[in-house]
């Protein structure tokens, strides 16, 4: 009997043991299946919570704000012009010439709330009659008040009762390639329509002459945007849209603007002073790179070169010198020509700019006061250049500019040479105008259409008019 109590007992206890053991595994095994289902949760969250997709659209650029604050500011141009149409056989016959309206569009961008209008110069040249287009769709007309052709800047004047709404001007020395910016404009005489890109490149030159530095944007531009608004993620101006690259005419990713600092400056000289005023270092050089690093004996391939300097101009008194390599003006690096011809374009003469130049492998710095541009390039000629009173008063002359360097087509060099024209001679009307300063050069270039004839009036050594016909 006490043997099989003994029995029992164990049974019982070795029954008590396992089933407390079962009951210890059940439990951790729900602990680990509940850990495992928090750890996996996390994954399916994104899908279900509106945090998460908030989260995520704060880092998504926005362009809402930047777009209501300039789309009501940008207008639709139109620009009505005279122009020739073909010859018929009844007028050949009468011999009267035809003529016949021309329409042209592009965009416009209002500055300021009393009507001032900026534009591109080709979308207006050559109107008889200007209009714009408000974005909700009131018609006004338009004057002209100035245009500056080298930089492809007009600005036009519309009164209007009510204040209109308008764009500022940002800061475009300070946009940054790779910032988000958005171009409005009038394409396809739609109204205003907003595309966004990023600044691709800044100072570009499409002319391999140093005449402009435009911010390069991929920002979807097409034709009817010229003349429209390329503003930043705050809504400010940065630039007026110009030109696109293309070889079907339409957009293929490459589009160019003026930058808001240069049209600013432009506008300012048209409203003070009637024309664009140019100050000017006083340097002759360029760009360099590898080849001409090596040309100069020097390691930089960045900056630019000093080949010249212009006599009793800003850069001499400053004490630049030929050799020298401009590497900064002011807050802006000089990587090449176009950085600095860009930034110059901005200031006025008479104003200080500091210069950072290499000589000797040493960075130096100096204040160069910036002095009136005076030469221009006529290209039949050569370099012209306002001359001193003295000069004029030998031939008693109060008008006329001289001819500072002989044009570098030989072909025609050879013929003013071979008429005893020679540097320094004055020539004093061009198409029977009187050259009284670059500006009146400037705005005959302008006027001139590509195969027009051209006459130039010179004195010569003995004190006599003479005059030069030249057809294209």
């Amino acid at each position: 009997m006490k043997k099989m109590l003994s029995v029992l007992a164990v049974a019982f206890l070795g029954g008590a043991i396992a089933l407390t053991g079962y009951i210890y595994l059940e439990d951790s095994n729900k602990h680990q299946v509940i850990t495992t289902a928090i750890e996996q949760q996390p994954g399916f969250i994104p899908a279900n919570f509106r945090t998460s997709d908030s989260a995520y659209f704060e880092d998504t650029p926005n362009f809402v704000t930047a777009a209501e604050k300039t789309i009501d500011a940008v207008v639709h141009v139109k620009n009505t012009a005279i122009v020739s149409a073909p010859t018929s056989l009844s007028d050949l016959f009468f011999g009267r010439q035809s003529q016949r309206a021309q329409v042209g569009t592009g965009s416009g961008v209002i500055i300021s709330p009393d009507g001032y209008i900026v534009t591109n110069n080709h979308v207006i040249e050559g109107a008889r009659e200007i209009s714009i287009t408000t974005n909700d769709n009131r018609i006004l007309p338009a004057t002209l008040v100035g245009t500056d052709n080298k930089t492809d800047i007009a600005l036009l004047k519309v009164e209007t009762d009510t204040d209109l709404p308008y764009v500022t001007f940002g800061n475009s020395d300070d946009a940054k390639v790779g910032e988000w910016v958005l171009a409005i404009g009038n394409p396809f005489n739609l109204t205003s329509t907003v595309t966004a890109g990023i600044i691709s490149a800044k100072s570009r030159d499409l002319t391999g002459r140093y005449e402009q530095a435009f911010i390069q944007t991929d920002a979807a531009v097409n034709p009817g945007n010229s003349g429209g608004a390329l503003v930043n993620i705050n809504g400010e101006l940065i630039g007026i849209n110009t030109a696109i690259s293309s070889r079907t005419g339409s957009y293929i990713g490459y589009a160019f603007a003026v930058p808001s600092n240069i049209t600013r400056k432009i506008i300012n000289d048209i409203l003070e002073y009637g024309s664009v005023q140019t100050g000017i270092l006083g340097v002759v050089g360029g760009s360099l790179n590898s080849e001409l690093a090596e040309k100069y004996n020097t390691k930089e391939t960045e900056g630019f070169y000093v080949e010249d300097i212009e006599s009793n101009s800003g850069a001499e008194l400053a004490g630049l010198k030929k050799g020298d390599i401009i590497k900064q003006v002011d807050n802006i690096k000089i990587s090449k020509f176009t950085d600095m011809k860009g930034y110059l374009k901005t200031k006025q003469p008479n104003d200080v700019v500091e210069v950072k130049f290499l000589r000797n492998n040493k960075l130096n710095t100096t204040s160069v006061t910036l002095a009136k541009r005076t030469t221009t390039n006529f290209g039949i000629v050569g370099t012209l250049k306002e001359p001193s009173k003295d000069e004029l008063k030998k031939f008693k002359l109060d008008y006329g500019l001289k001819i500072e360097k002989l044009t570098e087509n030989q072909r025609l060099r050879d013929a003013w040479i071979q008429n005893g024209i020679k540097e320094g001679t004055i020539v004093t009307k061009i198409n029977n105008q009187k050259i009284y300063n670059i500006d009146d050069v400037e705005r005959i270039k302008s006027e001139l259409s590509p195969y027009e004839a051209v006459t130039v009036e010179i004195i010569n050594s003995n004190g006599e008019k003479e005059k030069y016909y030249f057809q294209n």
